[in-house]
């Protein structure tokens, strides 16, 4: 037994010298530590042995199981910090997630794009509003029946939460005098159900032009220049007669289906048209209400909401989506 413990250790010394890396190292801790390795295997030799006998040689073989222990230890540690101060340059590097726009944001670049293109400066205003500039000024006083358009959190009798960005509009008009050439982006609130075509929480831009000889036409040119650049040159549209308080005449803009270019199909409801936005020329009392005189100036005003603009561009039939967080929506923009 003694020879056999002898000429085990100098194998394991020698195993241990030759030992390159951790796999190698793991091999040999269970070729001599594992369950059915060497060491078990005298242990279970042992037992056959005489008391004084299994005293001395159990001894030495638990002696010989520390050692190979320690130099196992030591071996790894010393691997390890090799590892560590090592560095591959013939391996790829790591490539960094990229990640994606979100259409929202997109759909607002592009429109921000377009409008500061036509000579439309960024205006913005508080998100939190008085109902004097969300309605009062906007021609819509606390009795009129356009207010059963807009579904409004109100905080308190006075304050609500903006349901539109027109207030902007209001803010301008009362501080500068025109020219004004301004778009409004931002979000907005209304008290409307979550469902595929409606969200409490929405996205707005709208634009508006005040100056001396501002007529309809000029604002009809402007969104056929606007559904040629967002849409293509292929995409056609019309205005129909509309009904907004802040505006008269008021239009509707209205675009040909993305889906079937016109013809008919289940998105447009078979009449070949989508909606896209409100405009018209700005009404005489609006401009009233921020002492604009209307003998002199004349504008018009024009706003759609960017969730339906990003449905109908990239063909998308529930806004929960936008909102949805999902990596794989946002991976195809």
């Amino acid at each position: 037994m003694e020879e056999r413990l002898r000429i085990l250790q100098e194998q394991i010394q020698a195993s241990l010298a030759k030992a390159r890396d951790k796999n190698a190292l793991e091999g040999l801790r269970i070729k001599y530590l594992g369950r059915k390795g060497e060491i078990n295997r005298l242990f279970k030799e042992i037992a056959q042995l005489p008391v004084e006998q299994k005293r001395i040689f159990g001894n030495e073989i638990n002696q010989l199981k520390l050692v190979i222990n320690q130099e196992l230890h030591q071996r790894l540690e010393k691997f390890q910090s090799k590892d560590k101060d090592m560095i591959d340059l013939l391996l790829p590097g790591k490539k960094p997630y990229v990640g994606h726009v979100h259409p929202i944001s997109k759909i607002f670049d592009e429109l921000i794009m377009f409008f500061t293109n036509f000579g439309f400066s960024i205006a913005t205003g508080p998100e939190i509003e008085y109902d004097w500039y969300n309605f009062g000024a906007l021609n819509i006083p606390r009795d009129h029946p356009a207010r059963d358009m807009f579904s409004s959190f109100y905080i308190k009798e006075d304050l609500l939460l903006r349901s539109h960005t027109s207030p902007v509009q209001i803010r301008v008009m009362e501080n500068q005098k025109p020219p004004i050439k301004i778009i409004c982006p931002g979000r907005c609130y209304r008290y409307d159900a979550f469902d595929a075509s409606h969200a409490p929480v929405f996205h707005q831009i709208e634009a508006l032009y005040v100056d001396k000889g501002v007529s309809f036409g000029e604002l009809k040119w402007l969104l056929s220049e606007f559904v040629r650049f967002l849409f293509g040159p292929k995409t056609k549209y019309q205005l129909r007669p509309s009904f907004f308080p802040f505006t008269e005449p008021s239009g509707e803009l209205a675009i040909s289906c993305a889906v079937c270019g016109g013809s008919g199909c289940s998105v447009c409801g078979n009449s070949g048209w989508l909606e896209l936005g409100g405009c018209g020329m700005v009404h005489p009392q609006v401009l009233k209400n921020v002492k604009i005189s209307t003998k002199k100036y004349s504008g018009y005003a024009l706003g759609m909401g960017i969730e339906r603009v990003a449905m109908i561009k990239y063909i998308i039939d529930d806004i929960r989506v936008f909102f949805n967080n999902d990596i794989r929506f946002l991976e195809q923009f």
